[in-house]
């Protein structure tokens, strides 16, 4: 794909990058000056988000993950992302690292220890006496139920449809191009742009959210280490630095900065895995996975759609709906993003590879982390249960403190954890400029720059407003409108792809160029190479 400044520059959407700009740039205004004000007005609204919509967060998700497995194993299967004779642009690793890098990382280095600690001294649902053996394999299986194939399913529905309607039928790489068997020529006008800006706002605070809790977990680190102290004027500081880090990268292009460092988040989390289950408790942590999972498999549909209606309300939206919102307000920058590295694929191997790798990562992640501040609770040290209840960002740093080495493995977290940041918001800000530049894949590095800016400076107002409770109301509310959004995508993907069986039936050959050309847009350049 050949791409001038010059072109990219004037591929700009003023309909879509306008507003969004504008509305952006207002919410870090309104949060500057009138701070108690805005958190006033976002804590009703995230009330009746959660009150009386909360229940279509977990139905939604279960139907995601039931879609994308059907669309695996059904006759869909073998479509292929592109042409032909299409072959996948990143390895199977490279390309695994990466979805793991931007559509997790951060995220499992701030709760790795801390959820399963939480859930161990609050049982989920009240189905345990807290801190005790019980309530440990319960902490293990909800922690899997909220990070493994629920997330996955909903990055990988978005990020199929794009894939799809990009690289096999030729449209432009946005949210609103997947529309298009739905409202047709609407996609090009004012409903299409309104959905490329939900998209664009979803990708905003979803990454402002982990920029946040990186923020926080490195503040808490360095404090841990040479007793800095933890402020927020400290974590602000650090979102500067990082936001300067994350937009040289992102600048580099996606085949550069992110695929490097997301290859270099794999082998040193890696490392420190196998730190902690070498140096830890390692017969326990098998015996926590195996049986953990097991429990996993066995009661993931009770669990996929259990409500509030006889369950603990309070609990299920701090933990559950805050997760699936969370999901869903990063569907659209993970979804653009995985569909951006998964070009010549098929769809069998898309939905297994998206569902199966980072889940198995997932389990094996919990396991150790969860699995050894476990053992500590039970039969240890013990501590941070306690730990955990004044600030969630230590509960990493009071584990590895436990074991031998512990100034040299807390560095290595932190560096972890600043790579993720870096790698997670590099990717955010390519994505958001692709969603404000009519789908380029190669937007102008000014806008990609300009949306980093923006991305650390919600975060900043979201840290001022309240931390963490700002971060978690933040996803929710925007992640809610977008839901609507998702459930539309998969209608839409679902008739073109009976569409394209269909075509596959007329043209006498599957995946045929001839039939891509039939619905693709003439002398499109994102089916060039």
């Amino acid at each position: 794909m050949t791409d001038s400044n010059s072109s990219e520059s004037s591929s700009v959407d003023p309909w879509v990058f306008g507003p969004a700009v504008a509305v952006s740039i207002a919410f870090v205004a309104w949060g500057a000056i009138w701070p108690d004000s805005l958190s006033a007005i976002a804590g009703s609204v995230l009330k009746m988000a959660i009150e009386d919509f909360g229940w279509s967060f977990v139905v939604s998700s279960a139907i995601f993950l039931i879609f994308a497995l059907y669309l695996a194993f059904s006759r869909f299967g073998d479509i292929r992302l592109g042409l032909d004779d299409e072959q996948p642009e990143f390895s199977t690793t490279s390309w695994v690292c990466m979805m793991f890098s931007v559509g997790m990382g951060i995220g499992l280095m701030f709760w790795g220890v801390a959820e399963p600690i939480s859930h161990f001294g609050a049982p989920p649902h009240g189905l345990a006496q807290p801190q005790t053996k019980e309530a440990a394999l319960l902490a293990i299986k909800y922690s899997y139920f909220h990070w493994a194939l629920h997330p996955w399913a909903i990055y990988a529905v978005t990020g199929l449809a794009i894939a799809y309607f990009t690289f096999r039928r030729g449209y432009p790489n946005l949210i609103s191009s997947a529309f298009r068997p739905l409202i047709g020529d609407l996609a090009d006008g004012p409903l299409g742009k309104a959905i490329d800006i939900l998209a664009l706002f979803a990708t905003l605070f979803g990454t402002a959210t982990s920029l946040g809790l990186g923020a926080q977990q490195i503040n808490t680190g360095m404090n841990f280490l040479w007793s800095t102290g933890t402020s927020v004027g400290i974590s602000l500081a650090i979102i500067i630095v990082m936001t300067v880090l994350f937009i040289l990268s992102a600048v580099s292009g996606v085949g550069k900065g992110i695929q490097f460092l997301s290859n270099m988040n794999m082998v040193v989390a890696i490392f420190l895995l196998l730190f902690i289950a070498v140096v830890g408790p390692t017969v326990f942590i098998m015996n926590t996975f195996a049986e953990s999972l097991g429990d996993y498999v066995r009661d993931i549909v009770g669990m996929s759609f259990r409500t509030a209606a006889f369950s603990d309300g309070k609990w299920l939206g701090s933990w559950t709906i805050f997760y699936w919102a969370w999901w869903v307000s990063w569907a659209p920058f993970v979804g653009v993003f995985i569909a951006r590295i998964s070009r010549g694929r098929t769809i069998r191997e898309f939905v297994v590879g998206v569902l199966l790798a980072p889940s198995a990562v997932t389990f094996v992640w919990f396991a150790v982390m969860g699995g050894a501040a476990l053992h500590s609770e039970l039969y240890g040290a013990g501590g941070l249960v306690e730990a955990v209840k004044q600030d969630s960002a230590i509960a990493l740093f009071s584990l590895l403190e436990q074991y031998p080495g512990a100034i040299v493995s807390c560095v290595v977290a932190m560096f972890l954890v600043a790579v993720f940041f870096i790698s997670g918001a590099d990717a955010g800000s390519v994505v958001m400029g692709m969603l404000s530049a009519r789908g380029t894949l190669e937007p102008a590095k000014w806008v990609v720059v300009l949306w980093g800016v923006l991305a650390g400076a919600s975060a900043s107002i979201l840290l001022m407003m309240g931390g963490l409770n700002a971060l978690q109301t933040a996803s929710i509310i925007v992640a809610a409108p977008f839901l609507l959004v998702m459930a539309g995508l998969c209608v839409s993907l679902y008739h073109a792809l009976l569409d394209d069986l269909e075509e596959h039936t007329n043209y006498g050959a599957p995946n045929s160029q001839s039939a891509i050309a039939a619905h693709s847009r003439p002398a499109d350049q994102h089916l060039t190479a």
